[in-house]
């Protein structure tokens, strides 16, 4: 099955825009495509790991840090290739000592959509900014979501 994907970054707003391009043939989903708009980034600086947001997303903090734990959705967005898309079948964590197994059954960045997700404890919340213990990304990794 041929796909092609086509991500474009505005330089206003951060806007990532993820399409899916499939023949009629090939997919029900053809033509369909899909806008994500980042809320806010990976910072790694000084040893700390953050979660910066647009400040316009502070309100949905609110009761956050009744939680240990936050699930963060984000973007591997320097792996983009067409090349790494179109891999799927990977020796996890890079070891060919560990057996092939399919992008699905792995958390391998190499995937047809580079979304990721990671379970990060809390360490603080102050205003738009929360401080988590690390995560596998990138400082300005663009961030999609937050989940509890």
């Amino acid at each position: 099955m041929k796909k092609s994907f086509v991500m474009m970054l505005a330089a206003v707003g951060l806007l990532f825009e993820v399409a899916a391009i499939c023949s009629a043939q090939e997919s029900d989903n053809a033509g369909k495509s899909f806008t994500v708009y980042p809320i806010g980034e990976v910072v790694k600086e000084g040893g700390k790991t953050t979660i910066v947001l647009e400040k316009k997303y502070q309100p949905g903090l609110l009761k956050l840090d009744d939680f240990t734990h936050v699930t963060v959705v984000y973007w591997f967005d320097r792996n983009d290739t067409p090349e790494k898309r179109s891999i799927l079948q990977v020796h996890p964590q890079g070891n060919k000592k560990n057996p092939i197994r399919g992008v699905f059954a792995t958390h391998s960045p190499v995937r047809p959509n580079l979304i990721a997700i990671s379970r990060c404890r809390i360490i603080s919340i102050k205003d738009n900014v929360i401080e988590i213990d690390g995560i596998d990304a990138f400082d300005g990794s663009p961030v999609l979501d937050l989940k509890n």
